[in-house]
């Protein structure tokens, strides 16, 4: 087991950044969301999606190709402009936040930008499955090319690879009881949704106002990764879709479900893999910040997107 020395400021703690009650109702806020995703779908929606792989294909790859990517750029060019020993755990927070796979939020933003909905409810499956692989292995090549001086700063991968696994329990439980009970699994899925959002109203009402010293002294650069991993994630998305060719629904649909990371998600693993560590609080920085501005970020997206796409419908009739 590899282990994390990061040494934080005296001034963030464990206890000053998420208390005890707080970490378990997170952790249980992942699980429920976590099932209801699970749910949300089943082997069948996966066998229509492999008719027409393209967008599945190309979602896949700016997941785990693109945002990786742009989490090892922004915290490279940016957050070791910062002193070390604040920079190097804010940017494995960064690295963390930029290897999980889509959430489940992305989905209610999608339907409300009338977007491909069946197209991104199976890319958060998709990618929340190949999270055991891929996260694991974006975090050892780039926190390897990051801390490569620096050994004491290597990310426990290997708790990391548990922590999904866990994590995917409850996935595999939905989608056993949405074969067994559409109704049901419909339900929960709902119930899934919800959660996610309640998530983001939670961290709104209790983590910020408890943390609000800690914020307002948080360097612009922090800022910018955390607020630029989701906008500038969309963007490109949006572009590389757009030149492969993909039509301008599921592009936009793409560029959702990519931007829109799953912060529960990625704040559960760090609360599991970095529980003892007196550097969680500055791990921790990027993914709460993350999930509080994406709300506002996919609103903005939406709205631009929703105009897009019912532009794009009051076309077809046009071609019939």
């Amino acid at each position: 087991m590899l282990n994390f020395l990061l040494a934080a400021p005296a001034t963030v703690s464990e206890q000053d950044v998420v208390t005890p009650f707080e970490q378990a109702l997170l952790l249980g806020l992942v699980f429920v969301i976590m099932f209801g995703l699970g749910a949300g779908l089943t082997l069948k929606d996966f066998l229509h999606a492999l008719k027409r792989p393209k967008g599945l294909i190309v979602g896949f790859f700016t997941q785990y190709g693109l945002m990786p990517l742009l989490a090892f750029s922004l915290a490279s060019i940016f957050l070791f402009q910062l002193p070390i020993e604040y920079a190097a755990p804010v940017a494995v927070g960064a690295l963390l936040m930029g290897s999980v796979p889509g959430g489940t939020t992305s989905n209610l933003f999608t339907y409300f930008a009338k977007g491909n909905l069946a197209l991104s409810v199976i890319m958060t499956i998709n990618t929340t499955i190949w999270a055991l692989l891929m996260t694991p292995l974006a975090l050892f090549f780039y926190g390897g090319l990051m801390f490569k001086d620096s050994p004491e700063w290597e990310i426990p991968v290997t708790n990391i690879v548990v922590t999904i696994a866990v994590m995917l329990v409850p996935v595999i439980l939905g989608m056993t009881i949405r074969r067994f009970s559409a109704n049901i699994g419909a339900v929960l899925e709902l119930l899934g949704g919800f959660f996610g959002l309640f998530f983001i109203g939670f961290l709104m009402a209790t983590w910020v106002p408890r943390n609000w010293g800690l914020l307002t002294s948080t360097p612009w650069q922090v800022y910018l990764v955390a607020i630029g991993l989701g906008l500038f994630g969309m963007a490109a998305t949006f572009g590389v879709a757009r030149s492969l060719r993909i039509n301008g629904v599921d592009a936009r649909t793409i560029a959702l479900e990519t931007g829109i990371l799953n912060g529960p998600l990625a704040i559960a693993i760090v609360l599991l893999t970095f529980g003892g560590n007196p550097a969680i609080g500055l791990i921790l920085i990027v993914p709460a910040m993350y999930s509080l501005f994406i709300v506002i970020i996919s609103t903005l997206v939406t709205l631009r997107f929703r105009k897009s796409n019912l532009a794009e419908e009051q076309k077809i009739p046009n071609l019939l």
